[in-house]
Parts: structure tokens; sequence; C-alpha cells
């Protein structure tokens, strides 16, 4: 289901704990109100980030990463730029992806990303912030670590693409940082067998912006310097050590149906339906022209396409949940229940799928089962901001207003409203048994807001 929202980098590094601590979160909202917003978001959709998750895997083991820990995550931004922030995510916009005409050059901006983790970049930058010799440097380091994930509320209104020096100070990489990246990406590329032609037609995209002055050149650019060496030594490294690859069909697949749904939703669907012809997987073409019938509000359509797809590939949970969505999306509660169900029995463990179902259980009435859905996709993934926000709903249809209260405290302090979250962070402590688990983690909540109250007020 391609949804759009904030996440909240730091929160994502502690998916497994019940709370929310509350030094973390002091800290992280201390400059709350220094610059206004610029809404960068993040594009959640379970199909598409396994197949990122597909083209990402062989390049990560190459880099010596765990290809299970680190993740690939969409930017809902139409510019060409991917980035870093922290040691298990790697941030790519849509637009890059819709820009590139390989899976070569798409694993290759991966590469060079992951290079930027293996290769101690991220820790070193880290460490000069850390060493800030104020908080408020701190305090603005870390909003800025949040902006750039996509969290420009829990930022407190710094997102990416601002004018921030501190922000262009964290993207801005070194000429010998960029070339270290480069050299390991194409190292990388090639132990995993993939052409590392594919980092010399990456950077051929950028030749001659060099030139052009800073307002014109593109944002990955500015923020990655001097693509003319860049292509010189990626060349140089192709003709000193050759190309070993094969052609990889599953390589070819998954970025054709990553690309597909993306241009579906971002797309008009007028264009989806004038290109969709041109896929060679005929379950990706259907899956495409089911997005673009579904936008248009052709339900029966839009159903038909799909249902095509399925033909083709009937255990693809995946298929399964957008069929879900398109009939949640029309008001069909029981049908939706059904295809997400079957999505949920094909893939148990995908958070954004059970999201889904326990959004399907609530309306079709069944709100503790809801919860129950909802539960075990937040013990998976706590970048759902959405999720949140139908926890809430389903705690409260199920008469459990100390829980929703709770639900909705948390989510509030993500997205870095925290006196609302303080708000309802009292009421849920006032409502839940006291000392009890859910208790501490509505005080965490508390606190955080009272202490961002005292900072704001100095």
């Amino acid at each position: 289901m391609l949804i759009s929202h904030g996440a909240a980098m730091f929160i994502d590094r502690l998916n497994r704990l019940a709370s929310i601590p509350a030094l973390l979160l002091s800290t992280l909202f201390f400059v709350a109100s220094a610059l206004p917003a610029a809404a960068l978001g993040l594009l959640r959709d379970a199909d598409i980030e396994y197949g990122l998750t597909k083209l990402a895997a062989p390049v990560l083991t190459a880099a010596g990463l765990n290809a299970k820990r680190v993740r690939v995550l969409v930017v809902n931004d139409a510019s060409f730029n991917a980035f870093v922030v922290d040691s298990q995510t790697i941030f790519v916009n849509y637009g890059l992806i819709l820009k590139v005409s390989s899976p070569e050059m798409l694993q290759a901006v991966i590469g060079h990303e992951a290079a930027h983790i293996a290769n101690g970049h991220l820790s070193r930058r880290m460490q000069n912030m850390r060493s800030a010799s104020s908080i408020s440097g701190l305090g603005l380091a870390l909003a800025v670590l949040a902006a750039a994930a996509g969290a420009g509320e829990a930022a407190g209104g710094i997102a990416a693409g601002t004018q921030s020096s501190a922000y262009r100070s964290f993207l801005a990489h070194t000429r010998a940082e960029e070339s270290s990246a480069d050299r390991s990406a194409a190292g990388y590329l090639t132990q995993a067998g993939i052409s590392p032609q594919g980092l010399v037609d990456l950077h051929q995209i950028f030749a001659g912006q060099d030139l052009l002055s800073a307002a014109n050149q593109d944002p990955y650019m500015r923020s990655h310097p001097l693509s003319r060496d860049r292509l010189r030594a990626a060349k140089s490294y192709v003709s000193s050590y050759g190309d070993r690859s094969s052609h990889n069909a599953e390589a070819d697949y998954w970025f054709a149906r990553v690309r597909g749904k993306l241009s579906a939703f971002k797309r008009s669907p007028k264009w989806t339906k004038r290109r969709a012809h041109e896929e060679s997987a005929a379950d990706v073409r259907m899956m495409r022209e089911a997005v673009a019938f579904h936008r248009q509000n052709n339900l029966k359509k839009a159903l038909k396409s799909l249902s095509g797809a399925l033909a083709k590939l009937p255990n693809d949970a995946y298929y399964y949940e957008l069929k879900g969505q398109i009939l949640m999306e029309n008001r069909r509660w029981n049908e939706a229940l059904a295809a997400y169900g079957r999505a949920v029995n094909l893939a148990p463990s995908e958070p954004l799928i059970l999201g889904g179902y326990g959004r399907a259980l609530l309306a079709a009435g069944k709100p503790k089962q809801a919860i129950q859905a909802m539960e075990k996709a937040r013990s998976r993934d706590f970048r759902d901001a959405r999720l949140l926000r139908d926890m809430s709903l389903a705690y409260a249809k199920a008469g459990q207003n100390g829980m929703a209260a709770l639900v909705t405290a948390e989510r509030y302090a993500l997205q870095g409203r925290m006196e609302d979250a303080g708000r309802h962070a009292k009421r849920a402590s006032s409502l839940l048994p006291r000392g009890s688990a859910n208790w501490r983690r509505a005080q965490d909540v508390l606190v955080a807001a009272e202490q961002y109250q005292k900072r704001k007020n100095k």
C-alpha cells in the first residue's frame, strides 16, 4: 500500500523497545521550533520496499553489511538524490528511481551509499556532531538527521532541501570520501556479479553539470561534487578490471516492478496506460494498469487488471495487498478484509501488510482483532505514523481509552508535536494502571514533553 508520511529515523533504531526513551525525545526536539517546515516524507509500500531489498541484497553483502538489517526506503521527493543518515538505512528519492534506466545504475547508487557506511564516513561525521561545543549545536545536528530521514515535523520543521547551513554541512561529502565511496561501490558491484558500467552510466547523467551555476545544477551533483572526475575514474575502473557480469533477469524484473508501481502512483494515469505496454513482464504491466484504473475511479477495470496479474502470480502477497487497498478505498470492507487476509497468510511478518490488515479489520468492525494485527506490525516497524493513528482509533472502539491516549501521545511525539503529545500522555497516565508498563510508556512521553517545554521557555 503506497502511503506518504514523515518517518522518525531515531525511533526506527529502537523498534524492538516498548516505549520511546524520554532522554532521546527531549534531545531530538530541543530545536522543535527552530526553522519553518518543508514537509518531506517517505513513500511506504511493502511491494516497493521488497523489490529494493532484492536489488540491494547482493550489493550490501559485498560491502560486508547485513542485508537483512540495512533497509532501502523511498523519499517522497522528485529530485535526483540518495543519502544515508545512520548505519541501517539508505534513503533514495523516488525521482532518482524513476530517472535511472537500469537496475545496475540503481545498484550503483545503493553501493555508493553503502560505502559511506562501510568506510566509516558516516560514523566520523556523527562523531563530529557529538563533539559539538554546545547542546544547541548537538540539538540542531539531531534535528537535521531527523529531517533528512523524512521527519520534517519530528525535526521541528527542519527538512531536507532547506537552506540550513547545518543541513548542507551534514550532506556535504569531501572529495576523498566521494572517491573512496565510488571505488568501493565499483568493487561491490564487481564482487556481486553486477556490471560496474552502471556506475559509469550513473555519472554520465551529470556530464556537463559542473559547468552550470549552483541554481541550475541537480541537487545530487551539488552534494556529490566533481562529476566529470568521478566519471573519468569510473570509466578507468571498467577499463582496468573489465566487466565480468552476466545478465540478471531477476534484477531486471524487480527494477521494472519497483519503477512500475512508483510511476503508476506518481505519474498521471493516462501516462501509465500509454506506457504500460512496454513492460516485458505481463504481471507488472497489468499491475500498472490496475493502479491507473483505480486512480481514475474505475473499480471494475482495476480489479480485472489485477486479477490478470494474480493469475500470473497466484501466491504474490503484494498483489493481494494492492487488491485490498483498492477495495478499501472503494469501501468494500469485507472483500478488502479477505484480500488482506490472503496477503497476511502469504507474508505473515511484513509490517506494512499487517498494518493494512489491521486497518481492514477495523473497517469491518473488529477492533480487538485489529489491535492484535497492528501491535504485531508496530513491533516490526516504528516508522508508520499512520499505523499509530489507526491503533488509537482501534483502542478507542475497543473501549481501551487509556491505550488510545497513549498511542496518540506517541504518534504526536514522533511528529514533533510535543505539546499535544504531553496532553495525551497526561490523560493516558490518569487512565492506565499506575506502575504498569504502558503507564511507564506514557510517563516517558510526558517527561520528554515537559523537558521540551522548559527548554522552549528559556
